[in-house]
């Protein structure tokens, strides 16, 4: 139960500093395409502090064990579920 707790937080930290330090997170990975195509100019800051809220949120889901609630939930219309 700690393991978990310290592994959601490691990963909501790592979320939250991809969205606060999107330009060095920028300088690392490099400009995404398809974001910038689909996002317009910019699209790759857009796309990086998107990702960062995802990661963040999915830590989240890790801490509160709402795991198996959450892939439920998103698989429900592939295996006819409510």
């Amino acid at each position: 139960m700690i393991s978990r707790i310290l592994i959601g937080i490691a990963i909501v930290g790592l979320g939250v500093l991809m969205v606060v330090k999107t330009p060095w997170f920028l300088s690392m990975v490099g400009r995404v395409y398809f974001a910038e195509k689909y996002l317009g100019g910019g699209g790759t800051r857009l796309f990086l502090k998107l990702l960062g809220v995802a990661i963040a949120v999915i830590g989240l889901i890790v801490i509160t064990d709402l795991w198996d609630n959450f892939l439920a939930w998103m698989l429900a219309p592939l295996t006819g579920g409510r």
